[in-house]
This record gives C-alpha cells, sequence and structure tokens, in this order.
C-alpha cells in the first residue's frame, strides 16, 4: 500500500475520488499567481480649475468665494466666466487671423450634485451683473420717458394730419397728404429705447430669441440649474428648438418672426452658464438632436470633485476688497461695453499670433483618428481652438476694462488661455466618457472603487451588494455583469463553492481581490 506525503496530492486524489473533478480544476485556478489588471478605463484625477490664468481682481474673487462656500474653485471659476462673457459678449470678437473672427460669448456647464451651494457661488459671483443692470435702467428711464412722450405726441399730429388730408379737397389735397405722409414717417423715426435686460433664467427659447433681439443680439442665460435643457428638447412644444442656441454660439443671423413685423439680429450672441445635478450629463446626451446637431460640441464642460462630508464648519467670509474690486471691475466692463453697437475687433500681437500658430499643431495631432485623444469627439476638438481664442478675449478684457480694444493680446494672455482650454479638454474627454458609459463598465467602476477603499482581500456578494444597493445597485442580480467583468480583467477571481453537505440556500459567491487594491501581500504575484 504506497503513502501520499504530498498534503496537495493528497487532497487531489481524495476530490477525484468524490468526483470533485470540477472542484478541483477551481481549487488550481485559485492557487495561479495574480498578473497585473487590466485597465478598463477608469476615470484619472481630473485637474483642478486654473485661476492663475484669469486678472488677479477676478482670480481673488474667485478663490475667496469658493472658500468662503467651501465648494470647489471649478464652480466659482466657470460661472465668473460666464459673468464675463455676459459682460463682453457681442461687444467684441477677436481677428484671430485672416477672414477668421471668434465672438467672446461662451457656453460653460458644470456639474455638481444636489447641496453643493451652487446657488449661493452663482450669486456671488453673478450679482454685480444685476446691479450693472439696474445702474442701465436708471440711466436709460429718463430717456425712454422722453422718447415715449415724443412719439405719443407724434402720433396725435399724425392722426390729426390724416384726417386733414381725408378730408382735403381740391388744391389744398396734395398738400394735406404730403404733411400726413411726414407725419407718419416722424412717427416712424422716433425709437423708445428698451428696457435693458442682461440676464434670464427659466425661459424658453422662443421668448429667449424675442428678449435677445430686443437687446440689439445679445443676452446671457445664466442659471443654477438645468431645466434650459428639457425646455430645449421639446418639453412644452414637443419639438426641440435648437435654433437659437447654435447660432447664438456661432454669432450667425437670427430672425424672429413676430406677430405683424420680423426682427433680425446680423450676429447673435448668446452666453449660457449653467450649474446642473451630475445625471443631467448623461440625459442630454440621449436629447433628440443635442449631438447631431453640434450643440454639445459647443459647451466648456467641469466636472469638479465634490467636497461634500470635507468642508470647514467656520471658512473666512470674503474679504471686503477683494468683493468690492470685483464689483467695480465687472460692471464698469459691462456698463461701458453695453452700448456698442459696432463689436470691438481685438487683434493678436505677433508673437501671441505664432503662440497660438503652435497651439493649432498641437491640437491637428489630436484630432487624428487613430491615434489622436480627441479623435472620438471631433464635435467638440473641432471647436477647441475656437474657444481659447474666445477665452483669450475674455481674459485681455478683463486684465485692461478701460482700454483693452486699444491694446493687442499679447502672447502670456493666449498661454494662459490654453491653459484653461486643457483644462476644459481634460474635463471634456470625462464628460463624453460619462454619455456613452456602458452600464457594466459604469457598475464594474464603482464596485472597483468599493474595493481600492474598503481594502478588502475578500468579499461575497451579498456583502457587496449591501454596501453598494444604496448608490448603484437595485438588485443582487445587476452586480453579475460588473464582477464578471472585473474578474475577466484579472481584478478580482471567483472562489470554489464549498461542497454541499446537506439542504439549504446555497452560499454567497465569493470573491478574492487583487493584491494591488486589498494592500495583502499574496504568495505568487506577478507584475
Amino acid at each position: 500500500m504506497s503513502t501520499i506525503t504530498d498534503p496537495h496530492a493528497a487532497a487531489d486524489a481524495l476530490l477525484t475520488k468524490l468526483g470533485a473533478a470540477e472542484q478541483l480544476a477551481e481549487l488550481h485556478q485559485a492557487a495561479q499567481p495574480w498578473e497585473k489588471p487590466a485597465p478598463f478605463g477608469q476615470r484619472r484625477e481630473l485637474p483642478p480649475f486654473p485661476v492663475h490664468a484669469l486678472p488677479a481682481w477676478v482670480a481673488d474673487h474667485m478663490s475667496a468665494v469658493a472658500e468662503e462656500t467651501q465648494t470647489p474653485l471649478d464652480l466659482a471659476g466657470c460661472v465668473g466666466l460666464a459673468a464675463l462673457s455676459t459682460a463682453a459678449g457681442g461687444r467684441a470678437v477677436v481677428n484671430v487671423r485672416g477672414s477668421w473672427t471668434e465672438p467672446v460669448n461662451l457656453f460653460v456647464l458644470v456639474a455638481m450634485p444636489p447641496g453643493s451651494r451652487k446657488s449661493a457661488v452663482f450669486r456671488a459671483m453673478t450679482a454685480p451683473l444685476h446691479r450693472a443692470e439696474k445702474a442701465l435702467l436708471d440711466r436709460i428711464g429718463p430717456q425712454i420717458t422722453e422718447a415715449e412722450v415724443a412719439r405719443r405726441l407724434a402720433v396725435d399730429m399724425a392722426e390729426k394730419a390724416a384726417r386733414t388730408a381725408g378730408s382735403a379737397r381740391g388744391e389744398a389735397a396734395p398738400e394735406a397728404i404730403a404733411e400726413a405722409q411726414s407725419a407718419a414717417l416722424a412717427v416712424e423715426g422716433i425709437k423708445v429705447p428698451v428696457l435693458p435686460r442682461l440676464v434670464a433664467d427659466d425661459i424658453t427659447p422662443e421668448t429667449a430669441a424675442s428678449l435677445l433681439t430686443e437687446q440689439g443680439g445679445r443676452l446671457a442665460i445664466l442659471s443654477a440649474e438645468g431645466g434650459i435643457f428639457a425646455t430645449l428638447a421639446g418639453r412644452y412644444s414637443g419639438t426641440p428648438n435648437l435654433d437659437l442656441f447654435l447660432k447664438g454660439h456661432a454669432g450667425d443671423a437670427l430672425i424672429v418672426d413676430r406677430r405683424g413685423r420680423t426682427e433680425r439680429v446680423d450676429s447673435a450672441a448668446l452666453t449660457m452658464g449653467l450649474a446642473v445635478q451630475p445625471e443631467i450629463i448623461a440625459d442630454i446626451a440621449g436629447m433628440p438632436g443635442f449631438r447631431g446637431k453640434g450643440l454639445l460640441g459647443r459647451i466648456l464642460y467641469s466636472l469638479p470633485k465634490s467636497n461634500v462630508g470635507y468642508r470647514r464648519i467656520d471658512p473666512p467670509p470674503v474679504p471686503e476688497p477683494v468683493a468690492a474690486r470685483y464689483d467695480a471691475n465687472l460692471q464698469q466692463l459691462t456698463i461701458g461695453m453695453h452700448d456698442w453697437d459696432d463689436p470691438a475687433r481685438l487683434v493678436l500681437s505677433a508673437e501671441a499670433g505664432e503662440t497660438f500658430t503652435e497651439h493649432r499643431r498641437r491640437t491637428e495631432t489630436r484630432l487624428r483618428p487613430d491615434s489622436g485623444d480627441l479623435g472620438h469627439i471631433t464635435d467638440w476638438a473641432g471647436k477647441f481652438d475656437g474657444a481659447v481664442m474666445r477665452l483669450a478675449g475674455l481674459i485681455h478684457l478683463a486684465a485692461h476694462v478701460d482700454d483693452g480694444w486699444r491694446r493687442p493680446i499679447s502672447a502670456d494672455t493666449v498661454n494662459a488661455a490654453i491653459a484653461l482650454g486643457e483644462y476644459f479638454t481634460a474635463h471634456v474627454l470625462a464628460t463624453f466618457d460619462a454619455m456613452g458609459t456602458d452600464a457594466d463598465v459604469d457598475g464594474a467602476r464603482i464596485v472597483h472603487a468599493w474595493l481600492e477603499r474598503t481594502r478588502t482581500a475578500r468579499f461575497t456578494v451579498r456583502e457587496a451588494f449591501t454596501a453598494l444597493s444604496r448608490s448603484r445597485f437595485r438588485k443582487v442580480t445587476e452586480l453579475e455583469a460588473p464582477l464578471d467583468l472585473l474578474e475577466q480583467l484579472g481584478w478580482i477571481r471567483r472562489e470554489p463553492e464549498p461542497p454541499r453537505s446537506g439542504p439549504g440556500r446555497r452560499p454567497s459567491p465569493s470573491y478574492a481581490v487583487h493584491p494591488c487594491l486589498s494592500g495583502h501581500a499574496f504568495e505568487g504575484t506577478t507584475k
């Protein structure tokens, strides 16, 4: 009779005699060395908002607001850019080269979860715009009153002249008709100024188009909510209406038909600054026409990491001098450029032109479909260089509030705009990834993050579901595909089930976790 001295061989022999060949194979598999797991598109850490790229009076206020509200700097930064766009949009264009010009209005969207104090940041960053609007109202109020009185008198005179012409006979008739015509033309020549309006919030595309034409082709939609997207998608009309937003970003002509008349804007300038909940990002990707017609490719996206749960309880308020300087400069820029019907043309210095040309060379290689990191989002990346010029124009005007239109844009300003552009590019890549994320990959990311956070070396499906049911998974079966994907990529390994010894519910499947996630040493790990 032979004696088996090797314990592994003895276990093999025993399991074989018991007819458990399948379990034997699983045990052998479980004993195999770990190899380096394959990546599955895990999102990298996104860069912070480059506040240093903006002039000090803007940057200081952004930083102070972020500190007081205990919010990511990205939120105040993006809303601040939208505020600058509101002040200068439609009043200036950047003459890039030849016939290529870029307006300086932006579409900016930042995604933040509920309870992130978005409204407080919006108020702090846009309050000077509302004060500038009131100052414009106070300034133009007497002009409106004067024009209205003059028009009423002219209407009375025109009506009287028309009655006289209607009753005139003989030689007096031609002269009376001429006077009536002249009086009617005088009425048409008196234009009553419209009440200045800089900002709208909850508004339909039709109303926004009418308001924009009334305001000489300029308007900003600033909101701490994302309801405008549902309205654009046809929440009320049932039909998507993107015309204003497409033309208002590009600076194209806009024609608005009203009852009895048609109004035309030769170059519409719409600004959009929104703070939305993260799930809106996925929603807008599926809204009819949003990507196909190019709306999504016109937006600068920001996906800051929430700091809820890690905020200071007693942060310092915004210093009064910082707030006062921001308020004064933003109001001055807004009011000073408000009446400009002919936009200022900002030009690049020779050095700035060379800097931007080199930037464009780099962008072009990034657009290659086979090797470029932007090749899969050309609808956005095709407008990237134009966005950099828009940012450069806003930075330039903010740096020279008094006379920016008289100075060329410097190379330092273009480099600052490129830094902002690279920030938005990183966030845009993550945004478009989120828009097209497969549900199984998304679920695998969530499980992966949980394992990385807990540093567990082993878990059961039941334990994973208990830990993650509130954040993502409603049924245990929804974990199957993500766990299978993680196993295929080598992050986890399913353990063999123990032999059944009687009736009862089967135990929850268990998994071993790769040592690079669990932090536990594992004999046989390979790199």
